[in-house]
């Protein structure tokens, strides 16, 4: 275990090298922009009291103890404490979140309201005694920034600053076979309460943010996508906040699983428009879709081999007409025989993404071989062609799910080759495999999407996708779901990351 998180920590220190010399070499842009609108606050209000509620009453608040003396009944002091402390119910009618521009985030709230039960202990020269009481605080009051920023590993970080809370008024009454004597003298132990607790409040709610810091500090910002590649969600910088939004800049890049190797290409910058309509504007730029390429075409992920029997069965799937037409050519063309097409990308797929218009053109080489029995392949023809593709954009669930029809398909044929009638005559065959069979298999697998960045429980809705100048445009609103388990910051989607020897990484 020793051996490995030394190899661990070894590996991780030669990546913050290797990130330290690409960061000085040149400027870094995001792969992902994710801007919060005021309109995001504003729902983050409603959802967060959901969300505070069910916290507050799992809870356990620190006890309460203190010593009074009761003049006006004889008594020197009553040595008071209160234990299992909880909360049952709130109400902050007037809660408001705002952006401070360079700063963070406002929380403002007042006039709130809070129903306590805990359980009680005195102690005085003269008597002793236990029970239980109700605690009803209410003219509460709250105010403090939420400052945003991030750790050398990329994390989000919060600090609360400027925090001030108070409560007005506190009314306790006991319960228990004397609960009439000590809610006779219970008015004056409010007072002292009421101190101590205004005293514990801010210290209370920071220890709040710093427990959710350390949530945060263990979010992993590297997803494992499948057995190819890996995305960074790391934070290049800390958030910009304005006085209506706030962006948080992505890192947003493929790496191939096994070798964490930078695109050789640069990011680019990219602007996301000026709106307010939505709750959540997430940018993804070309840089991103141009490094997963990358990083697939580096691992290996577009190269496969089909049978007769399973390009027959996509043909015959998808169009009776082409799967008869393939029998036939397979009769004319290799004499009955069993074959194999051998399909393999020749450099990385080419993104473009234009207004309106997200296409990518698959460069790449195709062999058909037979397959004669307990003999060795035999390659009938081999050419390279060009795939160029449209890209269809849907949001399922919490990803980003993208869908290829082909649109051309340019052979390449052999100088050799170009008189060879037979060979040109399987220009429609191969088209009709590409269409018909090679297509619905890369759908098949693009069905897993993207992982969208969002924070745990939250769903898109309303969403609506466009493409745009060198980045596409994902405006959504967003939807808590409400659950019975304690919430807390799990990071993007569930934290369902890949951990071990990937827990973290320094990102410049």
């Amino acid at each position: 275990m020793c051996t490995k998180m030394a190899q661990v920590q070894v590996l991780w220190g030669c990546f913050l090298l290797w990130n330290l010399y690409i960061s000085s070499a040149q400027a870094i842009y995001p792969g992902i922009k994710a801007r919060a609108t005021q309109r995001a606050l504003d729902y983050a209000v409603q959802a967060g009291m959901e969300m505070i509620e069910q916290m507050a009453k799992e809870r356990k608040l620190p006890d309460l103890k203190g010593s009074e003396s009761l003049e006006f009944v004889k008594i020197d002091y009553v040595n008071y404490n209160f234990t299992n402390i909880k909360i049952n119910a709130f109400s902050f009618p007037n809660t408001s979140l705002s952006f401070v521009p360079g700063v963070g985030i406002k929380a403002l709230t007042n006039h709130g309201t809070t129903n306590i039960s805990t359980d009680w202990e005195v102690k005085s020269p003269l008597f002793q005694d236990t029970g239980a009481a109700d605690l009803f605080l209410s003219g509460v009051y709250f105010t403090g920034i939420v400052v945003l920023s991030r750790n050398d590993f990329g994390h989000p970080i919060l600090k609360l600053q400027d925090c001030y809370a108070q409560v007005s008024h506190a009314d306790v009454s006991f319960s228990g076979e004397l609960s009439v004597l000590y809610n006779s003298f219970a008015e004056p132990m409010e007072k002292p309460i009421l101190k101590k607790l205004n005293e514990m409040l801010c210290p209370i709610i920071t220890g709040e943010v710093e427990a959710l810091n350390a949530n945060l500090s263990m979010l992993e910002v590297l997803r494992k996508i499948d057995n190819y590649t890996l995305l960074d969600y790391s934070l290049i910088s800390s958030p910009e906040i304005t006085e209506n939004y706030f962006d948080l800049n992505l890192k947003g890049v493929f790496y191939p699983l096994k070798s964490l190797r930078y695109p050789p290409f640069p990011s680019v910058p990219f602007v996301l428009p000026e709106r307010r309509d939505s709750m959540l504007y997430i940018g993804i730029s070309e840089y991103f879709f141009k490094s997963a390429s990358y990083a697939y075409f580096t691992a290996g992920a577009f190269s496969f081999t089909l049978t007769t029997k399973e390009i027959s069965n996509h043909l015959l799937h998808n169009s009776q007409a082409h799967g008869n037409m393939l029998s036939r050519i397979a009769e004319l063309y290799i004499l009955s025989k069993p074959f194999m097409v051998q399909v393999m990308a020749t450099e990385p797929p080419v993104i473009s993404l234009l207004p309106g218009n997200f296409t990518l053109d698959i460069p790449a080489s195709i062999m058909i071989l037979t397959q004669p029995e307990n003999s060795t392949a035999e390659t009938i023809v081999s050419m390279d062609f060009v795939a160029s593709t449209n890209v269809a954009l849907a949001i399922l669930g919490q990803r980003l799910i993208c869908s290829l029809s082909l649109n051309r398909f340019r052979l390449s044929l052999p100088e050799s080759n170009r008189s060879n009638i037979e060979v040109l005559r399987f220009e429609n065959i191969l088209s009709s495999i590409l269409h018909f069979g090679v297509l619905p298999l890369a759908n098949a697998k693009l069905q897993q999407g993207f992982p969208l960045p969002n924070p745990h429980k939250i769903s898109l809705v309303n969403s609506d996708i466009e493409v745009l100048e060198g980045f596409l445009l994902i405006s959504t609103d967003l939807k808590y779901k409400t659950s019975k388990q304690q919430p807390g910051f799990h990071g993007w989607e569930d934290l369902h990351l890949i951990s071990g020897q990937w827990s973290g990484k320094p990102t410049p």
